[in-house]
């Protein structure tokens, strides 16, 4: 480290209120960070080269543990309730001097990165970890500046991550011991109580969602993108478990980004300099480009060793089912650099419908785009988690309800803005079932879903005849080369038509159920985008 970024870091680190630390690193590579975490005893080699650390306590983010600072900047931007959490602006500056005072004689580990592939809208971040391994995770999935960028470089946001602090909820004001905190005055992210790195990224993700749209006009997304030979751009939004990761990183074509990217007026960017991908189940077979990816500099998280070798077990679920890897981009041969691409052509809604109600795949009106949009469905199914032992529906606004701190009819206008001012199509996918419900009909192949996606996106869709599925009023093919037509028709594929009826009603009145939240937010567009069923209808369902 020059001595010139020396003293800019100590200026930093003490305009924070940290002093007297033990030790400070800055910007180490992947080998050093590897190093440091296996002196430390957090991590383990596999035999890929891949560094395997455990989260501890956490293996997913906490919801219900993060909170928004509520001040000037956010009292009457922010949609409150139970995903924007409030929290008092005096608690905040009390919890943090407790955080700071901790980290007194600790080594600590610090980053300078961006958050945003295109110059324009990019964020400075500035990670501050006590973990090395913590560091390379920020290493992967932010991106990394030239060393030329780093000799002046002055954070827009800090992030200040201490897994081994815990907050007191009854004087802190806290839910539990473990906190994510965004305070936009302060411009600082604080997290501590939890191991698990998803915190950090998301905590930034959180803040471009809010940052973005409401001062650029950008529009922020929870989404995978990829390019193809032609150069043309394809966005891939879904929940877990819909397929997002698998299915944008495709051999023909080119990724941009797997979670996190921004809508310009130019065309699309990536948040991200990294892929954090689920790998249960993981096979080189059907997901060669992640598989692949696990190799040095790589961070497996809360897998374990096949007994006896350095190998490691992608079918074991012994801590979680949640079981990452995080890489840096460029482990993907075929990914972009820069992480940018045109205005999509295609947009992909992905959805896992463990019911069997609706197609294989659908096109969208730009009303029904934004209402589904809204709506983020998606279905868990029996086995997934304890107590579940039939579908249960699961919605989550923007496909990323989390992370967005505004009200989500914003983002969904932004969408259907851009959407017709660069004439793209809108493919509704479900991944899930067809021939019945979960433990009765199939899960569609990934064979057919990707053949389905690769005629969507290869046009040959423009020319064929299209049937309309009652109550939902979704458009889907009546055939598709490589697809059987029983598959295409999910009413025609149910040997229990009676049954297929009144299980799409119910699906219906749930979408409708959780719509209503939205409702005097929502246009007349975006509400009629949704199923139509008579008030008599819903009540008998």
């Amino acid at each position: 480290m020059r001595k010139s970024n020396l003293a800019s870091i100590f200026e930093g680190l003490s305009s924070l209120g940290l002093s007297n630390t033990k030790g400070v690193v800055w910007n180490l590579n992947p080998a050093e960070l590897v190093s440091e975490a296996i002196k430390n005893g957090d991590g383990m080699l596999t035999d890929t080269g891949a560094l395997m650390c455990d989260t501890g306590k956490f293996t997913g983010r906490s919801p219900k543990d993060r909170y928004i600072v509520k001040d000037d900047i956010t009292k009457d931007k922010v949609w409150w309730g139970d995903i924007n959490i409030p929290y008092d602006e005096a608690k905040f500056d009390e919890l943090y001097k407790k955080v700071v005072n901790s980290l007194t004689y600790k080594k600590l580990y610090i980053r300078d990165a961006y958050a945003g592939a295109d110059e324009d809208y990019r964020l400075k971040v500035r990670v501050i970890d006590t973990q090395a391994w913590h560091n390379l995770f920020c290493y992967n999935m932010f991106i990394r500046p030239k060393k030329e960028e780093l000799e002046d470089f002055h954070p827009d946001f800090t992030i200040i991550a201490v897994p081994e602090f815990e907050a007191v909820p009854e004087i802190d004001g806290t839910r539990a011991k473990n906190f994510a905190i965004i305070n936009f005055t302060k411009k600082i992210i604080l997290v501590g109580g939890t191991g698990y790195t998803g915190e950090t990224k998301k905590g930034v993700f959180s803040v471009l969602n809010f940052l973005l749209p409401d001062k650029s006009d950008v529009l922020s997304m929870h989404c995978s993108a990829n390019m193809g030979k032609a150069d043309d751009t394809a966005l891939f939004f879904g929940l877990s478990g819909t397929g997002k990761t698998t299915l944008s990183a495709d051999p023909n074509r080119r990724l941009i980004g797997d979670d996190e990217h921004g809508w310009t007026n130019k065309g699309v960017f990536n948040f991200e300099g990294g892929c954090y991908a689920k790998v249960i189940d993981l096979k080189e077979s059907s997901e060669p480009e992640i598989f692949r990816a696990i190799k040095f500099g790589a961070i497996l998280e809360n897998t374990r060793f096949i007994p006896g070798t350095n190998s490691v077990d992608f079918t074991n679920e012994e801590v979680t089912q949640n079981t990452r890897v995080s890489y840096p981009l460029h482990h993907i041969p075929n990914s972009v650099q820069p992480a940018v691409g045109g205005h999509p052509n295609h947009i992909f809604f992905l959805t896992c419908d463990a019911y069997g109600v609706l197609p294989p795949i659908s096109k969208l009106s730009i009303g029904q785009a934004m209402y589904h949009f809204i709506s983020g469905y998606t279905a868990k199914v029996a086995g997934t988690e304890t107590g579940i032992n039939e579908p249960v529906s699961v919605f989550s606004a923007c496909f990323g309800a989390p992370f967005m701190p505004l009200q989500p009819t914003k983002y969904a206008e932004l969408l259907g803005k851009k959407i017709m001012e660069n004439d793209v199509d809108i493919w509704l996918i479900n991944t899930g079932w067809v021939g019945g419900p979960y433990g009765v009909g199939e899960r569609i192949s990934l064979k057919h879903t990707r053949r389905l996606i690769s005629a969507a996106l290869n046009n040959e869709l423009k020319d064929v005849n299209f049937e309309k599925l009652p109550i939902f009023n979704l458009e889907f093919p009546t055939e598709v080369s490589g697809v059987p037509s029983e598959v295409l028709s999910p009413r025609t594929a149910w040997d229990d038509k009676a049954a297929y009826d009144e299980t799409s009603g119910k699906l219906a009145v749930s979408f409708q159920e959780n719509f209503k939240p939205y409702e005097d937010f929502a246009n007349e567009e975006i509400q009629n985008g949704g199923p139509q069923l008579q008030k008599e209808a819903s009540m008998e369902n």
